[in-house]
């Protein structure tokens, strides 16, 4: 068969084919369009999940009759300065999204611009003239019958909610970007959000917008974000290691005002938190990457969600660098959810039981506090002379190499109980079924895990220790061979000195295989040694990184500091309590434990008190 020359109308329908895959995507195109138009109000009205109607209205600046015309053209564009695809400040710029959703759908553009409206209609792609139309500013496009002329593309497409899902998905992202921009989507003349236009410093409104669709508990619990290294500044928030979900749906990254979809900040965040979290709990986070627009591609894929990076490692370090930061200097603060739900836990009881001291255990001549039952115990307190607290801190270690897991305690650790109130955990006044350290702050109460919190003293300590005396490793006494692909082998060797610092020696032993001669001591002699490698292999091809031996390292001082730590049921006085609180004060991360759990949980007096009707 001899070669021809497509007709306009099936080239433009097979590149709405790679442009326009479902109404979100035209949605995401249109509203796009009409952000690049300088909008500040974008109303989106849609029914059966806009596989019917997608009607998209703005107050831009519109378009003369000369521009509406060309602009359903392929290939037609405003954006791009000087044809340079290097340098794109707009969300727009390949000029196929009008085009490629006339082509496949039956869509009418109204538009004004200096007193002038203009309509168009575009049905399967065919255009008709340039009409005069009232309206007095910006844009209404009107998309019905999608993919009516591509029957195979509608037989694909998700049920009308599934659909409706991805048109809010993509709008919530936009709408996290623009709170400059007033924001509102209706189904089938149901309104299912309005974000009105937020004015004033640009973090405080992202932080506002966030929060209107994130949830408040975000905002009460995000770490702000805000580094610069050269020309590249991130800026954004991040939950609390405390604050965290089942799934990563709720992390977001934006590159210079565009939503995108990246591995890198999967694995980035997943190693900033690795010290701090479970590695099945992940944070809330958006982060708002701004970088020379040199620095950056976003011409990588029709959809215009990829971006590939000149510097990747570079964007990488900057997105650990800042969330490590702040994750340190909010490291002991605990989520606000906690002492919430903690509230919410109180049951009051408005009943009083005459026979109050027999419902612990106690005949009706025991005094009803003192505490027969075993339910409270309160430690007789105990004056130690100075020094004495470290002969404390002695005997609660296990009988492990960590015996000096508890620092040296300071002089005022003695001080008395009234006076430690002032302390940010303040001062010990009893114990809870052994398990429970409740102190008294100047402003309320605080109730202290004491396992979990020991755990990250522990923890810390030993990492303190590796810090200071490097891994210790342990040569093989046959060395692995682990056979991989070439380009592997070489991806490997590459990152040796990296390896080397975490214990693990490599040897090139032929074009695609590697020797493994040390291997860290904390991995024991029963450690995996080819799976450990693989699995470094597939970070590296993923993510261009070798942290996952670093976070099987922590995962194992984790595992130790657990057992090394003094036990639920264990019973403590004064003085071991209030050490315990002071150690607590003075070391990173303790507000969680290795695992992301709250060691602590903090009750104000007004919060207290409103369980009792003292306060409204």
């Amino acid at each position: 068969m001899a070669i021809r020359y497509l007709p306009e109308t099936l080239i433009n329908q097979i590149a709405a084919g790679e442009v326009i895959e479902r109404p979100a995507a035209a949605v995401k195109e249109l509203v796009e369009n009409a952000i690049d138009a300088g909008s500040t109000r974008i109303d989106i009205s849609l029914n059966h999940g806009g596989k019917s109607l997608i009607i998209i209205d703005d107050d831009g600046i519109g378009m003369s009759a000369s521009d509406l015309a060309a602009a359903t053209d392929r290939h037609a564009t405003s954006k791009l300065l000087d044809d340079d695809l290097t340098h794109i400040a707009s969300l727009g710029f390949r000029g196929e999204a009008l085009p490629s959703i006339g082509a496949v759908s039956r869509m009418r553009i109204t538009t004004a611009q200096n007193g002038e409206a203009h309509r168009i209609d575009i049905e399967g792609g065919k255009k008709s003239d340039i009409m005069p139309a009232a309206r007095q500013k910006g844009t209404r496009i009107e998309v019905r019958d999608l993919f009516y002329a591509t029957p195979a593309r509608l037989k694909f497409l998700k049920t009308d909610r599934s659909e409706y899902l991805a048109v809010k998905d993509v709008l919530l992202r936009l709408a996290m970007a623009y709170p400059d921009i007033g924001f509102t989507l209706k189904h089938h003349d149901k309104t299912m959000f309005k974000y009105p236009r937020l004015n004033g410093d640009m973090l405080d409104n992202r932080l506002a917008r966030l929060s209107a669709i994130m949830s408040k508990e975000f905002q009460d619990n995000a770490m702000e974000i805000n580094i610069e290294r050269g020309e590249a500044r991130l800026t954004g928030f991040a939950s609390l290691p405390t604050h965290h979900r089942g799934n990563a749906q709720h992390q977001y990254l934006f590159v210079n005002g565009r939503p995108v979809k990246d591995r890198l900040i999967i694995g980035c965040i997943r190693a900033a938190y690795a010290d701090v979290l479970h590695r099945d709990r992940h944070p809330m986070v958006a982060l708002f990457l701004d970088l020379p627009y040199e620095d950056v591609d976003i011409n990588v894929h029709p959809a215009k969600t990829e971006v590939r990076f000149r510097d990747a490692q570079k964007i990488r370090g900057l997105i650990i660098t800042a969330l490590q930061h702040a994750i340190h200097t909010n490291s002991q603060t605990a989520s606000t959810t906690v002492a919430s739900d903690t509230l919410s836990a109180f049951k009051p009881h408005v009943a009083v039981n005459q026979n109050f001291g027999q419902d612990f255990g106690q005949s009706p001549s025991t005094p009803p506090h003192s505490n027969a039952g075993g339910f409270f115990h309160r430690p007789a307190s105990t004056s130690l002379p100075t020094g004495a607290a470290q002969a404390v801190l002695d005997s609660w270690a296990p009988t492990t190499r960590y015996e000096d897991s508890i620092a040296p305690s300071t002089p005022d650790m003695a001080q008395p109980q009234q006076e430690q109130t002032q302390y940010k955990l303040g001062s010990a006044r009893a114990q809870l079924h052994e398990t429970y350290i409740v102190a008294q702050t100047a402003d309320g109460l605080i109730i202290v895990d004491q396992h979990a919190a020991h755990e990250r003293l522990v923890y810390e300590k030993i990492k303190a220790q590796m810090a200071a005396e490097g891994v210790k490793r342990q040569s093989l006494l046959i060395p692995e061979i682990v056979e991989m692909d070439t380009d592997d082998a070489s991806s490997l060797m590459e990152r040796k000195k990296e390896l080397d610092a975490m214990g693990l020696v490599i040897e090139s032993f032929g074009p695609n295989s590697i020797s493994v001669q040390e291997i860290p001591t904390l991995l024991g002699n029963k450690a995996d040694i080819k799976g450990l490698i693989l699995d470094l292999v597939d970070e590296l091809r993923e993510l261009d990184s070798v942290k996952g031996l670093e976070e099987r390292l922590f995962e194992v001082c984790s595992s130790m500091a657990c057992h090394g730590s003094i036990r639920s049921g264990r019973r403590l006085n004064l003085d071991e309590m209030n050490a315990l609180l002071r150690q607590m004060e003075e070391t990173p991360f303790s507000g969680q434990c290795n695992h992301g759990r709250p060691t602590y949980v903090e009750l104000e007096l007004k919060d207290i008190e409103k369980l009792f009707g003292r306060r409204e």
